[in-house]
């Protein structure tokens, strides 16, 4: 018999760690090939663990809201055979010998000791009077994802309470919700009406603060945190700096109008502005490569795959920044279904840790929310970043052969953030100066 370390694997190039929020299995359960055993959550997804190996749980290295740093072990399994434990995750060269030896963890080979056993009886107890008290009258777990989904379609958290979990220990599982939700769909009928608002869903818990005063005062939540972080770190990465440039889009506007209905008939789709301004961006990536980079150390390394990240809000006022990958092979309907797909997911919170990760360059559409322009910080280990501005009706000088007249023209600010370490003023500028010209000119250019 043997143990099995069953490790933090890598969630995506930016995220060192996950933090623990529920455990699906307990000490001394069996465990199955590919089986869920615990969900963590980082700033980029929430996702379960499985089981790499079949055996039983011995140990549980962790707590709930517990942090865990990628490669560190989550539990240990007890196997009928050895088995390597998995060592999948990134060590730094710069290290010293004697931290990456101690690093990796000795793979225990030793049967159970005498005692463990009475040990695992008083561990299962507890998790026993735990769920007993969890009952009726406790409050029950509902996963990120099912509290997203419930988010999403209106339910209230009356309802969710009413609907049967065939999860472990009655859990609601993601199965559970979509089953109801179609036989909501197809009998609304049968579907009592909740007495709350569908709006009302489980709040995320939070460290209760005095009131002072007329003031209201709450904790960061664990995503706020990270994300309050990871945009520090970036600034005090890179020296960012901006160029601006303002595009006349009115003949990409006027195509869209155009196609756009003959579009969704045809490809299920609809034709956003958003892969209308990605098109343009690739093809300016290809021939300004080096915003298509990203530091490691002393070394510039040019990617060469064009891996693009855009920037998605979520219901509860986060950004996450799922990526389309190989996005210079797609063409604009592979774009189209690409970035709707990812943008559906990532609200949902159904996104996958690959889909988040591995990212080259970003780009951000702050006009949705009525921003002429801004200044976005750089997605590290990025070098440049891209952000779209409200297109709006503007009078503008057009200059014609017998004279220049005042028309009405569409347009909007390009905002570009890039790494003045290696990306000078004139290449930054010149960059968005190409993408700007890719959709002024978009019929001859770019044509669908």
């Amino acid at each position: 018999m043997g143990q099995y370390h069953l490790k933090l694997p890598k969630m995506g190039e930016s995220v060192a760690e996950a933090t623990v929020t529920k455990w699906l299995l307990e000490v001394g359960d069996t465990i199955q090939l590919d089986d869920p055993i615990v969900e963590i959550a980082t700033d980029k997804v929430d996702t379960d663990v499985n089981s790499e190996v079949e055996g039983i749980l011995v140990e549980k290295c962790f707590q709930e809201n517990e942090v865990v740093q990628v490669g560190e072990t989550l539990v240990i399994i007890q196997t009928e055979k050895e088995v390597e434990s998995s060592i999948d995750f990134e060590i730094p060269v710069d290290e010293p010998l004697e931290k990456i030896e101690n690093s990796v963890p000795e793979v225990a080979a030793e049967p159970i000791a005498t005692g463990t056993v009475e040990k695992l009886e008083q561990v299962m107890a507890q998790a026993a009077n735990l769920m007993d008290s969890n009952g009726e009258n406790g409050s029950r777990f509902y996963s990120p994802l099912v509290r997203n989904i419930a988010k999403k379609e209106g339910i209230s958290l009356e309802e969710l309470k009413r609907i049967e979990g065939t999860g472990k220990e009655k859990r609601l599982t993601k199965k559970d919700i979509l089953s109801y939700l179609e036989k909501r769909a197809q009998n609304p009928s049968q579907v009592s009406t909740p007495t709350v608002s569908p709006t009302v869903m489980p709040p995320a818990p939070v460290t209760p603060t005095p009131n002072l005063g007329s003031d209201s005062f709450r904790e960061m939540t664990r995503m706020e945190n990270l994300i309050a972080n990871h945009m520090m770190s970036s600034l005090k990465t890179s020296a960012h700096v901006q160029s601006f440039i303002e595009v006349d889009v009115t003949q990409l506007w006027d195509w869209r109008e155009e196609v756009k209905a003959a579009f969704q008939a045809r490809e299920n789709e609809k034709l956003t502005f958003t892969p209308l301004f990605m098109s343009a961006i690739i093809k300016a990536l290809g021939d300004y490569p080096a915003l298509n980079s990203s530091i490691d150390g002393q070394k510039i390394v040019t990617k060469k795959e064009i891996n693009l990240g855009m920037a998605t809000a979520l219901p509860d006022g986060n950004l996450i920044v799922p990526v389309i990958k190989n996005a210079d092979h797609l063409n604009l309907v592979g774009l189209a279904k690409a970035v709707n797909d990812l943008a559906n997911r990532a609200r949902a919170g159904q996104l996958n840790p690959e889909e988040v990760k591995e990212g080259t360059y970003t780009f951000t559409n702050i006009g949705q929310f009525g921003s002429l322009m801004g200044t976005p910080i750089i997605n590290q280990p990025q070098v440049g970043i891209l952000a779209i501005g409200a297109i709006r009706k503007m009078p503008a000088v057009i200059e014609t052969p017998k004279g220049d007249f005042i028309g009405i023209r569409r347009k909007m600010i390009l905002s570009h953030s890039y790494d003045h370490r290696i990306i000078n003023g004139a290449t930054g500028g010149l960059f968005v100066k190409r993408v700007a010209e890719y959709l002024e000119n978009w019929s001859e250019t770019l044509p669908y």
